[in-house]
């Protein structure tokens, strides 16, 4: 999977922008849109600078690293708001902590509910509480119901980018997920004419009888 046009957005509103090299809330060295050296080149150093186009470049190679990580980990089937959601803790805490995170265990367990609370639990530094709020509110919101916020607590969420795709339809239960196919209501069968016919004539039988 890719990350949504509308994850994209909150994404790029959660890490901010920034053109020349500074320390995160962790201490971490950090430049353009919440790239660090752990997630490749360029390694980042005192006194880097770069262009808006290089920091949109630099955010593009990211992120497809950070979804690939996660398209491998998950279930198939996640809707897109949960997927986005996923790819915004993965960018921020790395790809190796998220694949041995209580998020990813609880997910595979069939338990989406208690991967939205285990979210929270990456809560260090404090700084982030605010964003792993709205990460686990986006993973349990479809998009068609609400658009994410960056953090919690944000007096609105995010503008909806311009082309974003409506969200994706739900996709039928697969087989062996334990749970029974729909199967649509049977219509009722037509009685047949002379059935009809001699019900009608042993009724006037009886009218007749009584009058």
């Amino acid at each position: 999977m890719e990350l949504s046009a509308i994850g994209r957005a909150v994404l790029v509103a959660r890490e901010g922008r920034r053109l020349a090299a500074y320390r995160d809330s962790a201490g971490i060295w950090t430049i353009g849109i919440g790239h660090t050296s752990a997630a490749g080149p360029p390694q980042v150093t005192p006194g880097l600078t770069i262009t808006p186009k290089e920091a949109d470049a630099i955010f593009a190679r990211d992120v497809a690293r950070y979804a690939r990580v996660v398209t491998e980990a998950v279930p198939p089937g996640l809707p897109d708001h949960a997927f986005d959601a996923l790819v915004s803790l993965c960018f921020n805490i790395g790809p190796a902590a998220f694949l041995r995170s209580t998020v990813l265990r609880r997910l595979r367990a069939g338990d989406p509910a208690g991967a939205a609370d285990a979210i929270l639990l990456w809560n260090r530094p404090a700084a982030v509480i605010p964003r792993r709020g709205a990460e686990a509110d986006q993973f349990r919101t479809p998009y068609s119901v609400a658009l994410p916020r960056a953090r919690r607590g944000d007096p609105s969420p995010i503008a909806r980018p311009e082309g974003a795709s409506p969200p994706r339809p739900r996709r039928p239960v697969p087989r062996g997920s334990g749970l029974p196919p729909a199967v649509p209501p049977r219509a009722p069968e037509p009685a047949a004419p002379g059935l009809l016919a001699g019900l009608w004539r042993r009724v006037l039988a009886r009218l007749a009888g009584r009058a």
